[in-house]
Protein backbone atom coordinates (compact mmCIF):
# COMPACT_ATOMS: atom_id res chain seq x y z
CA UNK A 1 0.00 0.00 0.00
CA UNK A 2 1.44 3.26 -0.78
CA UNK A 3 1.97 6.49 1.46
CA UNK A 4 -1.25 7.50 0.09
CA UNK A 5 -3.27 4.94 0.73
CA UNK A 6 -1.91 4.82 3.94
CA UNK A 7 -2.69 8.33 4.73
CA UNK A 8 -6.42 8.26 3.91
CA UNK A 9 -6.57 5.01 5.79
CA UNK A 10 -4.72 6.42 9.06
CA UNK A 11 -7.35 9.86 8.63
CA UNK A 12 -10.66 7.63 7.89
CA UNK A 13 -9.66 5.32 11.08
CA UNK A 14 -9.52 7.96 13.37
CA UNK A 15 -12.58 10.36 12.14
CA UNK A 16 -14.41 7.68 12.70
CA UNK A 17 -13.16 6.71 16.17
CA UNK A 18 -13.99 10.16 16.97
CA UNK A 19 -16.96 10.89 15.41
CA UNK A 20 -18.59 7.52 16.33
CA UNK A 21 -18.17 7.75 19.95
CA UNK A 22 -18.04 11.56 20.95
CA UNK A 23 -20.96 13.22 18.42
CA UNK A 24 -23.70 13.51 20.40
CA UNK A 25 -27.61 11.70 19.49
CA UNK A 26 -30.13 14.08 20.30
CA UNK A 27 -33.73 14.25 19.07
CA UNK A 28 -33.67 17.10 16.56
CA UNK A 29 -29.92 17.68 14.89
CA UNK A 30 -28.82 21.28 14.38
CA UNK A 31 -25.48 21.20 13.65
CA UNK A 32 -23.19 18.46 11.19
CA UNK A 33 -22.21 16.68 14.44
CA UNK A 34 -25.21 15.71 15.80
CA UNK A 35 -26.87 12.58 14.77
CA UNK A 36 -30.52 11.83 15.19
CA UNK A 37 -31.81 9.00 17.52
CA UNK A 38 -32.90 6.13 15.94
CA UNK A 39 -35.96 4.29 17.68
CA UNK A 40 -34.96 1.61 19.67
CA UNK A 41 -31.43 2.24 19.01
CA UNK A 42 -30.39 4.79 20.97
CA UNK A 43 -26.74 5.67 21.84
CA UNK A 44 -26.41 1.76 20.99
CA UNK A 45 -26.45 2.96 17.14
CA UNK A 46 -23.19 3.77 17.44
CA UNK A 47 -22.00 0.30 16.99
CA UNK A 48 -22.89 0.58 13.32
CA UNK A 49 -19.80 1.97 12.29
CA UNK A 50 -17.98 -0.69 14.14
CA UNK A 51 -19.98 -3.76 13.94
CA UNK A 52 -21.36 -3.84 10.25
CA UNK A 53 -18.05 -2.35 8.40
CA UNK A 54 -16.24 -5.86 10.39
CA UNK A 55 -19.44 -7.85 8.79
CA UNK A 56 -18.85 -5.78 5.26
CA UNK A 57 -15.56 -7.24 5.95
CA UNK A 58 -16.03 -10.74 6.26
CA UNK A 59 -18.03 -11.40 3.16
CA UNK A 60 -15.72 -9.69 0.76
CA UNK A 61 -12.85 -11.47 2.90
CA UNK A 62 -14.59 -14.31 1.56
CA UNK A 63 -15.46 -13.37 -1.96
CA UNK A 64 -11.31 -13.17 -2.21
CA UNK A 65 -10.78 -16.48 -1.35
CA UNK A 66 -13.33 -17.92 -3.24
CA UNK A 67 -12.31 -15.29 -6.37
CA UNK A 68 -8.34 -16.61 -6.29
CA UNK A 69 -9.72 -20.28 -5.10
CA UNK A 70 -11.15 -19.95 -8.69
CA UNK A 71 -8.15 -18.88 -10.18
CA UNK A 72 -5.67 -21.25 -7.95
CA UNK A 73 -8.01 -24.11 -10.59
CA UNK A 74 -7.75 -21.94 -13.79
CA UNK A 75 -3.59 -21.72 -13.29
CA UNK A 76 -2.29 -24.20 -10.43
CA UNK A 77 -0.57 -21.25 -8.64
CA UNK A 78 0.28 -21.77 -5.28
CA UNK A 79 1.07 -18.09 -4.81
CA UNK A 80 -3.08 -18.07 -5.36
CA UNK A 81 -3.68 -20.36 -3.16
CA UNK A 82 -1.46 -18.15 -0.15
CA UNK A 83 -3.90 -15.13 -1.65
CA UNK A 84 -6.91 -17.15 -0.63
CA UNK A 85 -5.84 -18.81 2.33
CA UNK A 86 -4.89 -15.16 3.84
CA UNK A 87 -8.13 -13.61 2.28
CA UNK A 88 -9.82 -16.84 4.48
CA UNK A 89 -7.76 -16.19 7.54
CA UNK A 90 -8.81 -12.51 7.66
CA UNK A 91 -12.95 -13.77 6.62
CA UNK A 92 -12.78 -15.78 9.72
CA UNK A 93 -10.90 -13.08 12.25
CA UNK A 94 -13.56 -10.29 11.09
CA UNK A 95 -16.24 -12.98 11.52
CA UNK A 96 -15.29 -13.28 14.95
CA UNK A 97 -15.27 -9.46 15.45
CA UNK A 98 -18.41 -9.22 13.95
CA UNK A 99 -19.94 -11.50 16.62
CA UNK A 100 -18.09 -10.08 19.35
CA UNK A 101 -19.05 -6.49 18.84
CA UNK A 102 -22.61 -7.77 17.85
CA UNK A 103 -22.69 -10.03 20.97
CA UNK A 104 -21.96 -7.10 23.26
CA UNK A 105 -24.35 -4.67 21.74
CA UNK A 106 -26.65 -7.54 22.62
CA UNK A 107 -25.92 -7.64 25.99
CA UNK A 108 -26.82 -3.82 26.56
CA UNK A 109 -29.93 -3.94 24.08
CA UNK A 110 -31.48 -7.24 24.99
CA UNK A 111 -29.99 -8.16 28.16
CA UNK A 112 -28.07 -11.37 27.07
CA UNK A 113 -24.82 -11.98 25.11
CA UNK A 114 -26.66 -14.84 22.86
CA UNK A 115 -30.00 -15.00 21.86
CA UNK A 116 -29.66 -17.17 18.87
CA UNK A 117 -31.35 -14.64 16.94
CA UNK A 118 -31.77 -15.63 13.29
CA UNK A 119 -28.25 -13.42 12.70
CA UNK A 120 -26.31 -14.89 15.29
CA UNK A 121 -27.23 -18.05 14.16
CA UNK A 122 -26.56 -17.20 10.74
CA UNK A 123 -23.09 -16.26 11.44
CA UNK A 124 -22.45 -19.15 13.57
CA UNK A 125 -23.06 -21.62 11.14
CA UNK A 126 -20.45 -19.70 8.41
CA UNK A 127 -18.08 -19.99 11.27
CA UNK A 128 -18.27 -23.47 11.67
CA UNK A 129 -17.90 -23.52 7.78
CA UNK A 130 -15.15 -21.86 7.05
CA UNK A 131 -13.59 -23.22 10.53
CA UNK A 132 -13.91 -26.80 9.39
CA UNK A 133 -12.20 -25.32 6.19
CA UNK A 134 -8.83 -24.79 8.17
CA UNK A 135 -8.85 -28.33 10.05
CA UNK A 136 -9.38 -30.08 6.41
CA UNK A 137 -6.25 -28.09 4.97
CA UNK A 138 -4.28 -28.91 8.53
CA UNK A 139 -5.00 -32.40 7.51
CA UNK A 140 -3.42 -32.70 4.12
CA UNK A 141 0.20 -32.56 3.62
CA UNK A 142 0.15 -32.12 -0.31
CA UNK A 143 0.48 -28.62 -0.92
CA UNK A 144 -1.06 -29.22 -4.49
CA UNK A 145 -3.96 -31.42 -2.90
CA UNK A 146 -4.40 -28.75 -0.34
CA UNK A 147 -4.68 -25.86 -2.46
CA UNK A 148 -7.29 -27.48 -4.77
CA UNK A 149 -9.55 -29.04 -2.26
CA UNK A 150 -9.63 -26.00 -0.41
CA UNK A 151 -10.45 -24.10 -3.48
CA UNK A 152 -13.18 -26.19 -4.41
CA UNK A 153 -14.40 -25.79 -0.84
CA UNK A 154 -14.06 -21.89 -1.35
CA UNK A 155 -16.12 -21.67 -4.06
CA UNK A 156 -19.13 -23.68 -2.23
CA UNK A 157 -18.54 -22.35 0.73
CA UNK A 158 -18.83 -18.49 -0.41
CA UNK A 159 -22.45 -19.65 -2.29
CA UNK A 160 -23.49 -20.12 1.30
CA UNK A 161 -22.55 -16.37 2.39
CA UNK A 162 -25.15 -14.18 0.47
CA UNK A 163 -28.08 -16.82 2.05
CA UNK A 164 -26.78 -16.58 5.89
CA UNK A 165 -25.11 -12.78 5.65
CA UNK A 166 -28.41 -11.13 3.59
CA UNK A 167 -31.73 -13.19 2.77
CA UNK A 168 -32.08 -15.66 6.22
CA UNK A 169 -31.85 -12.65 8.75
CA UNK A 170 -34.46 -10.92 6.84
CA UNK A 171 -36.70 -13.81 6.40
CA UNK A 172 -36.94 -14.56 9.62
CA UNK A 173 -38.69 -13.08 12.55
CA UNK A 174 -35.95 -11.96 15.45
CA UNK A 175 -34.63 -9.41 17.57
CA UNK A 176 -31.86 -7.94 15.08
CA UNK A 177 -32.95 -4.88 13.44
CA UNK A 178 -33.99 -5.68 9.51
CA UNK A 179 -35.96 -9.02 10.66
CA UNK A 180 -38.95 -9.75 9.06
CA UNK A 181 -40.83 -8.54 11.88
CA UNK A 182 -38.62 -5.36 12.39
CA UNK A 183 -40.91 -2.46 12.01
CA UNK A 184 -38.95 0.17 14.15
CA UNK A 185 -35.61 0.85 12.71
CA UNK A 186 -35.49 -1.57 9.52
CA UNK A 187 -32.31 -2.80 7.37
CA UNK A 188 -29.29 -1.58 8.22
CA UNK A 189 -28.90 0.86 5.00
CA UNK A 190 -31.96 1.68 5.55
CA UNK A 191 -31.72 3.22 9.54
CA UNK A 192 -33.02 6.90 9.79
CA UNK A 193 -29.37 8.61 9.49
CA UNK A 194 -29.43 12.41 8.35
CA UNK A 195 -26.44 13.57 6.20
CA UNK A 196 -23.47 13.56 8.97
CA UNK A 197 -24.46 9.80 10.46
CA UNK A 198 -24.39 8.93 6.31
CA UNK A 199 -20.99 10.29 5.74
CA UNK A 200 -19.15 8.81 9.09
CA UNK A 201 -20.65 5.56 8.39
CA UNK A 202 -19.81 4.68 4.45
CA UNK A 203 -16.31 6.46 5.85
CA UNK A 204 -16.13 3.87 8.06
CA UNK A 205 -16.93 1.01 5.35
CA UNK A 206 -14.63 2.81 3.24
CA UNK A 207 -11.44 3.12 5.69
CA UNK A 208 -12.35 -0.93 6.87
CA UNK A 209 -12.38 -1.55 3.20
CA UNK A 210 -8.68 0.06 2.89
CA UNK A 211 -7.63 -1.50 6.64
CA UNK A 212 -8.52 -5.01 4.89
CA UNK A 213 -6.62 -4.72 1.91
CA UNK A 214 -3.47 -3.69 3.64
CA UNK A 215 -3.93 -6.69 5.60
CA UNK A 216 -4.67 -9.11 2.59
CA UNK A 217 -1.48 -7.94 1.09
CA UNK A 218 0.40 -8.23 3.88
CA UNK A 219 -0.80 -11.70 4.90
CA UNK A 220 -0.75 -13.14 1.18
CA UNK A 221 3.02 -12.18 1.13
CA UNK A 222 4.21 -13.73 4.13
CA UNK A 223 2.52 -16.67 3.73
CA UNK A 224 4.09 -16.90 0.26
CA UNK A 225 7.29 -16.41 1.39
CA UNK A 226 7.09 -18.67 4.05
CA UNK A 227 6.15 -21.46 1.59
CA UNK A 228 8.83 -20.76 -0.77
CA UNK A 229 11.48 -20.67 2.33
CA UNK A 230 9.79 -23.83 3.68
CA UNK A 231 10.13 -25.28 0.33
CA UNK A 232 13.91 -24.06 -0.35
CA UNK A 233 14.76 -25.77 3.22
CA UNK A 234 13.30 -29.30 1.90
CA UNK A 235 15.07 -29.68 -0.77
CA UNK A 236 18.04 -27.74 0.42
Amino acid sequence: MNKYLKFLLMGGMLFVIIAGITFPIVVQPKHWFEFPIIPGLEEKARIIFFHVPTAWLSVLAFLTAMVFGVKYLKHKDLDDDARSLAALQLGLVFSILATITGSVWAKFNWGTFWNWDPRETSIFILLLIYGSLFALRSAIENEDKRARLSAVYSIFAFLTVPFFIFIMPRIMTGLHPGSANDDNAGPVIDFKMDSSMRLVFFVSLAAFTLLYYWMWKLAAKSIIIKEKLSNKLIRG
